[in-house]
């Protein structure tokens, strides 16, 4: 935890915070602190500053909060991302909000199982879990919106036009592709596939919306390798 995070609810006063979940337990055996030292925190959506520990103990911690500076900006990317596999969802949702994406639309594929949509993780409850704990490593206070679309077909004819107008749009696909692109200040809107990529209907429906295939290299990445590749070289 390089950032105690705070919640709207956690405050006392506007100037005073207690705590006493899992953060009281991390700042107790990780941090060990103690009364009068300081901690790097931030406020869900808001800003980062300094909370100076007034009272610890095994049950609680109180902090004097001092909130003043701007938290890093946001990606200016909206994630299209084939619903992967159950057990990689944790860490994507930690590495979205880690690296800054603004938006994350979890859409289906031909090569997504149905039953990767029945998983737990994809509850509210988790998804803001894991996203809190990537914002956390990244000192970052903005969550990224998530949003699910079940059905690939609706969503690509009804929904992703107004998505992408006045974009850049790109897929990542390793075949008939562009090398990617760098350095990108613009809004962008990234689609990557599941493990096996989009099949090539997917990939026509995409470029009938308007996205140019890239390439991330001749290597082929796993999904979670290859959001990082290609946020790192996008921007």
């Amino acid at each position: 935890m390089n950032l105690l995070l705070l919640q709207p609810e956690d405050f006392l006063d506007s100037a005073r915070a207690r705590i006493n979940d899992r953060r009281l337990q991390h700042v107790l055996s990780v941090h060990r602190a103690q009364v009068g030292d300081s901690l790097k925190v931030g406020l869900i959506d808001g800003l980062i500053g300094q909370g100076r520990i007034i009272q610890l103990s095994s049950s609680q911690l109180e902090l004097d909060v001092q909130l003043d500076q701007s938290p890093p900006p946001q990606l200016p990317l909206t994630l299209l991302l084939a619903l992967p596999r159950p057990k990689m969802l944790k860490r994507i949702f930690q590495s979205c909000a880690t690296l800054g994406v603004q938006e994350l639309i979890l859409i289906n594929s031909y090569r997504v199982e149905k039953s990767y949509w029945q998983t737990p993780f994809l509850t509210e409850e988790k998804i803001r879990e894991h996203l809190i704990l990537g914002l956390e490593q990244g000192m970052a206070t903005q969550l990224p919106k998530v949003q699910l679309r079940k059905r690939f077909k609706p969503f690509v004819e009804d929904e992703l036009p107004s998505i992408c107008q006045g974009k850049t749009n790109l897929v990542a696909h390793p075949y008939h592709a562009q090398p990617c692109p760098r350095g990108l200040t613009q809004p962008t809107v990234l689609a990557i596939g599941p493990e096996g990529g989009f099949i090539p209907y997917e990939i026509d429906k995409l470029a009938d919306s308007g996205f140019q295939a890239i390439d991330l290299g001749q290597r082929i990445l796993r999904v979670e390798a290859a959001i990082v590749a290609a946020c790192a070289r996008l921007f």
